[in-house]
């Protein structure tokens, strides 16, 4: 074919259409740079042959859009100026919380194109030998020593486990090792508290709290180098018990409206003092702490520190030695009956010297970027921790309650209806485990990424409260007795605590992972709306073309994606090939999808706080489908995890498309809600991004746990197991589970006598006697037979008091 021939080709219809669309589908498709759709947009005018005025005006826009100096003049000014007036106003406080931290994977799930290869090469992180053994040395012995319903009765954590917990530098776990404390990584702060709060919730919450937002943190970051070397080695040894006042009657949540001052004064030697007045509440070891770091706002009404910056110079940490004149402790909250120590605290007066502000005189005012970057920490590995570790030790008990329970001559498990609940314990604990690894390797490699951490913390929480009711209804009567028997009921009921505390979870839903995600993980938009506060044109106009390139690639990415189920998007191959595609094609309706609620609603965007809500949820689950992936990845690809992974991630998928369907029926684009309620709604629908693990999935998942086995073994490692102490519940319930799967081959046997009416037809218990004379089972089998009914009923047994006991435990 010739040139004259081609050219024909090209101008002709139906070949210039089809070579149009397919052109401009892959320039949008992959996120071209304007020069690219110049060209390309060129080409398309010449294959439709345009008249020559076409070209002009065409060649014009084509000069003011690439032409950075003239666009910004004649184009991004007037934009700036219209936007201005409809953006959203950013507090002081917003804007901190905004800038603390750093963005982590978020960024590129917020992108519309993940990056896989980088997702699934991000650390999944090992504990040290050194830290292998604290876990399997001191940490097993603590555990060991717990009577964990002991400290319920008694209320109290006694005095032989606290000074183990002193003795043993479990109070200073993330002092550095220079001060004389641990060092440990965040996985080993985590796999800590996972394990001792497996064992009991209060102690592991006494533990927990000084190794997460407090004094110790505080300092290690923030500290001059004499706070430094005089608080740390006394916090890592113990000698120091701190806590940390934050919140406040009016202030839970919106920590940044704390009342608590401190006023600037000169003594009469001439140096600077703090005069301090606070009401704090909910302040976890406050009753028995030694040192109260505290959050308060510096009041400076002479301007004695020279600042001119105004009365009010912002919110200061500090910390307060508990013996000081003026400190009110010794009260006590209870927390749903959870005996951890949970209180108020009050200061009147109190003076204390300005060095005691945290970092210094320095330090004054930087109180809120400080709690927003510790805070990032903190809520990524405590209650994460604490909430795997309540779904691994309910898996474990439910799986083994599941197997010896019988009702109808038949183990719970094997029914249809207890398989439901147990698959979803299952899975959720794979999935927590999962995110709670993951993201401690970021934290370990010294990222600190907000609203990752705000989104673990909210929704591992939500879900490890799904598991312990879903293992109540497993349970039963066993779940709902008091005693020294049951191994659920302190984590059901002190499941709202880890739901309210560390931020409430609703609030963090609707105002954090989203609220501030869609502007500290969008590439744009905060660079926007920065960009218009400070009236820098230049840093507007890249940010503002940049948005709009992301745009355009982002619906382009999401039509064709979404029209090929992602099939034309890249994979890394693998049994779960189909859901790294499932991931970029809902990142680009993500993508899209928020840049359209932005514009739509501006500002307003914040306030609306069920569309935010949903957006978070459709965050959090590409973040937790691409944890799971991860963990799939880093542990080898085990053909035995497929079935895990492949139920994980369906879930994921599921509740995206939920959120995705309150989306579209919400969302009140001007001129355009019938467009996205009808035709996109529905299309949504009928195209669904995800679907519901079958009934066989979850019995295959179901059937791996029923059974005592390696994977079962590594899906509920790292929390307290004694299973082979059979005065202790676990041990009696995996013990009679053991006897109960090997009994069942016996059983089988008579049962099918039975059926060849071989023998009579009486429940198998009835006939072991006439089974052994007729030489159906063997010996041994007979006594397993005999041994095992007394066995399995002791370890279903429910605690029982006198009335004296009843009333003397409380």
């Amino acid at each position: 074919m010739d040139f004259d021939s081609i050219v024909a080709c090209l101008t002709s219809t139906p070949w210039n259409i089809v070579i149009s669309v397919l052109l401009i589908l892959v320039v949008g498709y992959l996120g071209s740079p304007l020069i690219v759709w110049t060209i390309s947009l060129a080409a398309v005018l010449w294959m439709f042959q345009v008249p020559v005025e076409v070209y002009y005006v065409f060649a014009a826009i084509a000069l003011i859009a690439n032409i950075t100096p003239i666009r910004r003049a004649l184009v991004s000014n007037i934009v700036m100026k219209i936007m201005a007036p409809i953006m959203p106003a950013i507090s002081d406080t917003e804007r901190v919380a905004l800038e603390s931290g750093i963005t982590w994977v978020e960024k590129d799930l917020f992108s519309g194109k993940p990056d896989l290869k980088k997702l699934m090469n991000e650390p999944y992180p090992d504990l040290t030998a050194e830290e292998k053994a604290f876990i399997n040395g001191p940490v097993e012995k603590l555990c060991a020593m717990i009577d964990a319903w002991e400290v319920w009765r008694s209320r109290e954590v006694s005095p032989e486990i606290w000074n183990f917990i002193k003795k043993e530098g479990f109070l200073g776990m993330i002092v550095p090792k220079e001060y004389g404390g641990k060092g440990f990584s965040a996985l080993c702060h985590s796999e800590v508290i996972q394990k001792i709060s497996s064992r009991s919730v209060s102690v592991g919450v006494t533990v927990m709290v000084p190794n997460s937002l407090g004094p110790a943190e505080l300092l290690a970051h923030y500290g001059t180098d004499a706070q430094k070397d005089y608080y740390l080695p006394r916090l890592a040894r113990g000698e120091e018990v701190p806590c940390f006042g934050l919140t406040e009657p009016t202030a839970g949540s919106d920590a940044g409206s704390i009342n608590a001052t401190g006023v600037v004064f000169k003594g009469q030697d001439g140096k600077l003092y703090l005069k301090l007045n606070w009401n704090k509440r909910w302040i976890t070891l406050a009753a028995v702490s030694t040192i109260v770091g505290l959050a308060f706002r510096v009041k400076d009404p002479e301007n004695l520190l020279g600042k001119n910056l105004g009365e009010d110079l912002g919110i200061t940490c500090g910390l307060i030695p508990a013996n000081t004149a003026g400190v009110v402790l010794g009260k006590r909250h209870d927390p749903l009956g959870v005996p951890f120590y949970n209180c108020p605290t009050q200061g009147h007066d109190v003076v204390v010297p300005i060095d005691a502000v945290v970092g210094g005189i320095e330090g004054i005012g930087q109180g809120w970027q400080m709690l927003m970057e510790c805070l990032a920490a903190g809520r990524g590995i405590s209650l994460p921790a604490q909430a795997t570790g309540g779904a691994k030790l309910a898996t474990r008990v439910c799986s083994a309650h599941a197997v010896v329970r019988q009702q109808f001559g038949v183990s719970i498990g094997k029914f249809e209806g207890l398989e439901e609940p147990l698959a979803r314990m299952a899975g959720f604990t794979y999935m927590l485990e999962a995110a709670r690894v993951y993201t401690c390797g970021a934290l370990d490699k010294g990222i600190k990424p907000p609203v990752v951490t705000a989104m673990l913390k909210q929704y591992s929480t939500e879900i490890a409260r799904r598991c312990m009711n879903d293992a109540m209804d497993v349970m039963g009567g066993a779940g709902i007795s008091m005693g020294p028997r049951n191994l659920i009921a302190e984590g059901y009921i002190g499941m709202p605590i880890s739901i309210t505390v560390e931020g409430a979870n609703i609030m963090t839903r609707t105002l954090i992972v989203f609220g501030q995600g869609a502007l500290k993980s969008h590439p744009y938009a905060f660079k926007e709306v920065d960009a218009i506060a400070k009236k820098d044109l230049k840093a507007f106009d890249a940010a503002f073309w940049g948005h709009i390139g992301h745009i355009v690639h982002n619906l382009f990415r999401s039509v064709l994606l979404s029209v090929t189920r992602g099939y034309i998007a890249g994979s890394l191959g693998g049994p779960l090939a189909i859901y790294h595609r499932r991931l970029q094609w809902a990142s680009a309706s993500f993508a899209i999808l928020a840049d359209i609620a932005m514009g739509a609603l501006g500002g307003q965007l914040k306030f609306r706080e069920k569309i935010t809500g949903r957006f978070a949820d459709i965050m959090a689950h590409m973040y937790l489908a691409t944890a799971t992936l991860r963990r799939f990845e880093a542990e080898g690809r085990r053909k035995e995890d497929v079935v895990y992974a492949q139920w994980v991630l369906k879930y994921c998928f599921v509740e995206i498309q939920k959120a995705f369907d309150g989306l579209y029926d919400n969302i009140k684009v001007p001129g355009l809600v019938w467009f996205f309620k009808g035709w996109l709604g529905a299309w949504s629908r009928i195209n669904s991004i995800g679907s519901q693990a079958s009934d066989g999935h979850g019995s295959r998942l179901v059937a791996t746990i029923l059974t005592q086995n390696e994977q079962r073994d590594r899906l509920t490692h790292g929390v307290y197991l004694p299973v082979n102490d059979k005065n202790q519940q676990i041990g009696r319930l995996e013990h009679a589970m053991d006897v109960t799967l090997k009994s069942e081959a016996a059983e089988k046997k008579i049962r099918a006598a039975v059926k060849a009416k071989t023998l009579p037809k009486k429940k198998a218990f009835m006939l072991y006697d006439e089974a052994k004379a007729a030489n159906i089972i063997t010996a041994d089998e007979y006594k397993l037979l005999k041994e095992g009914g007394a066995i399995r009923l002791d370890a279903i047994q429910v605690d029982d008091f006198t009335q004296e006991e009843y009333i003397a435990r409380n």
